[in-house]
């Protein structure tokens, strides 16, 4: 039975005898008035129950039928107990569903249906278990104003969920917090499972992008065993939680200033068992006291983390250095080739010392060609000159903060996903080692 949030939603039937229902069927269809969407119904007493759009039919179409088109027959209304959807509306996509829904529910309440209406229906929306969360480009037009909140109950029940959301823009904060507008619903509140992780965040006031999957994979896959992390933008536990659940980091500093986020990630940390393996700092990562501490640091902001990248090299370990993970959406322009394989000089290690790039061994053994295999044959020139600018940024940082020179070369460069229209979310992987006293 059809529903708007438990309410049962009638679907009006013209009735008549079977030997009159298909003239029924094509005078109705002709008018536009033959529900496409269910099934024909055959009653207990052999009558034939027609489905049409809207909640009646008007009376100069009845006397129509009765008159006109099948003289003689019976011709009467009634609601159907029990609707069947069509063939037709069984194989109809969500986007395709939700458009006759709320086309059927507005033109019953005597709103003029149009292309304009049809053209301001989401076509894409993120699904958090019983709560939809609609994109800001949605529902625009002022008739809908109107309408509301039945309108939001036909929308949620069309798409088989309970609450339903609607987001605006990031708000420019600084805690990326999104403007989201609940729309039905008691409570933002929601739970995403991801890689055996489970996040609870409410969406009106966190940020979760389903475009990170990728990412959140990849460092799920490292080996950290024994390793100090330190996120710099933790939120609700993106990046925190694969690092100590599947990498096996030892420890995670986990700095976060939304306070939303941070309630959601010391939840999360809870929930997911790995609390006593990492330290909340709440706060600006500007102000951070630590230092010397960390094998790794995440910098996993966009557009860009650069205002974390002092506070990065403050916290590596002097004695050993470590990894840097850097994100950063990066501009790049149509027509331009991919690099070539094995054209690419990306990995070419910053060094203070000229004499001994062509020397130095990592202590893994790896030399610079050996690292080369490493790089993806998809990398793009604009990937590659960023990377190379913020080696050398991060080499001069790194001898600033520390007061040494240190070594710096590009491990990795990963796509994540494409941001916009020319535009890519990248993470550099920087590996990041104190140079060797020169006699």
């Amino acid at each position: 039975m059809e529903r708007e949030c438990g309410k049962c939603v009638a679907v009006v039937a013209v009735v008549t005898e079977p030997q009159f229902a298909q003239r029924y069927r094509d005078y109705l269809e002709k008018q536009t008035l033959l529900d496409r969407q269910h099934r024909a119904v055959k009653m207990p007493d052999g009558a034939v129950a027609l489905p049409v759009l809207g909640e009646t039919v008007p009376e100069q179409h009845l006397q129509e039928l009765r008159n006109r088109v099948a003289p003689g027959s019976t011709c009467m209304l009634m609601q159907l107990p029990d609707p069947v959807p069509s063939k037709k509306a069984q194989r109809c996509s969500p986007a395709q569903r939700l458009c006759l829904a709320v086309s059927r529910w507005a033109k019953g309440r005597g709103v003029t249906w149009s292309a304009e209406l049809e053209a301001d229906l989401p076509r894409s929306w993120q699904r958090h278990g019983n709560l939809l969360l609609l994109s800001e480009d949605c529902f625009q037009a002022k008739q809908w104003k109107n309408l509301e909140p039945e309108l939001w109950e036909t929308v949620a029940s069309a798409l088989g969920v309970q609450r339903l959301a609607k987001r605006g823009r990031v708000s420019p904060d600084g805690t990326r917090t999104p403007t989201v507008t609940l729309l039905l619903g008691n409570h933002g509140w929601v739970e995403h499972v991801d890689n055996g992780i489970r996040y609870k965040f409410d969406v009106t006031q966190c940020m979760f992008s389903f475009g990170n999957i990728s990412e959140k994979l990849r460092v799920a896959s490292l080996s950290c065993a024994g390793e100090v992390l330190v996120d710099l933008y933790a939120g609700i536990g993106y990046f925190t939680l694969p690092f100590l659940v599947h990498a096996g980091a030892a420890f995670v500093h986990a700095c976060e200033w939304n306070p939303h986020a941070v309630v959601a990630l010391r939840n999360n940390l809870e929930i997911n068992g790995v609390a006593d393996r990492c330290q909340v700092h709440f706060g600006d990562n500007r102000k951070l006291k630590l230092s010397n501490i960390a094998d790794r640091v995440n910098l996993g902001l966009i557009p860009s983390s650069e205002e974390g990248w002092p506070i990065a090299c403050q916290v590596l370990r002097q004695d050993a250095g470590g990894t840097l993970h850097i994100h950063q959406n990066v501009e790049s322009f149509p027509g331009e080739n991919l690099q070539p394989p094995g054209s690419s000089e990306v990995d070419k290690e910053h060094w203070p010392y000229p004499q001994q790039t062509s020397t130095n061994q990592w202590k893994n053994g790896g030399t610079r060609d050996s690292r080369r295999k490493m790089l993806s044959p998809a990398t793009k020139p604009e990937w590659q000159r960023w990377a190379e600018s913020a080696e050398t940024r991060i080499a001069t940082l790194l001898q600033q903060v520390h007061g040494k020179p240190w070594k710096t070369q590009i491990l990795h460069i990963q796509s994540v996903k494409s941001y916009a229209p020319h535009v890519d979310h990248v993470v550099l992987d920087l590996e990041c080692r104190p140079c060797p006293l020169v006699d």
